[in-house]
């Protein structure tokens, strides 16, 4: 279905009466249904989560085509070099990505028209993404007028910096489930780790869960993500 101008994949149990929105954001290089498996795994691992919540899938708007990555999309441009090469990630926290207001934008379209067609605010929301997707939905849940319900961060970490700080603070409270892997080759868990003191430094209150692994999800991230799903019905 389209909302706020994206496609997204709407995913709810038949007989399913959703008190709670589930919104997650994929990665840069991925396919618009890449965390949907996810999802089927979350919904099917609580019965709570299967009869009351609605996993939404947006696929990020730009497509990676024209540089080889055949059905890959993105939020924003990457300079995947310059990422990889580590020696600019002190700037690279500090900047704020081309194409990230474009993306929030469009997300926070998503998101006012979810609110309208399920009768859900964003108050009964759960934000998240994985990678690029969870600084998309990090920055969205900062800026936002109103806080989602919680946010959920799969391997992210700090971008735009001075911004997120000052916003930060109106977020306190929030309930954050963090994710991150401390062998993650492509944004490496120290990154993490700086978003979490941010966040945690700003009155955010973040369930944070390392692993010895990759830029991945395991199964234990995602049974805990699944605990923190449950304690967010109302």
């Amino acid at each position: 279905m389209n909302l706020g101008g994206l496609t997204a994949r709407v995913l709810e149990a038949r007989d399913a009466r959703p008190e709670l929105n589930l919104v997650l954001c994929h990665g840069y290089g991925a396919g618009g249904e890449d965390l949907v498996p996810l999802g089927a795994e979350l919904l099917a691992s609580r019965p709570a989560l299967a009869s009351r919540v609605r996993c939404v899938f947006p696929a990020a708007p730009l497509s990676l085509e024209a540089f080889g990555m055949w059905g890959s999309r993105a939020w924003w441009h990457l300079d995947v070099a310059r990422l990889l090469e580590r020696r600019d990630l002190e700037r690279l926290m500090e900047e704020t990505p081309e194409g990230l207001p474009a993306a929030r934008r469009m997300l926070d379209g998503l998101l006012a028209e979810l609110a309208t067609g399920t009768g859900l605010p964003l108050s009964r929301t759960v934000l998240g993404g994985f990678s690029q997707g969870a600084m998309l939905a990090t920055d969205v849940a900062l800026r936002a007028e109103t806080g989602p319900a919680g946010l959920c961060i799969l391997s992210g970490a700090v971008v735009c910096r001075p911004e997120w700080q000052t916003h930060a603070p109106r977020r306190a409270g929030l309930p954050v489930f963090q994710s991150h892997g401390r062998f993650d080759d492509i944004l490496p868990f120290e990154g993490g780790e700086r978003l979490r003191h941010l966040l945690e430094g700003a009155g955010l209150a973040v369930d944070s869960h390392s692993f010895d692994g990759p830029h991945t999800i395991p199964a234990d991230s995602v049974d805990a993500l699944a605990r923190f799903l449950e304690q967010r019905l109302p």
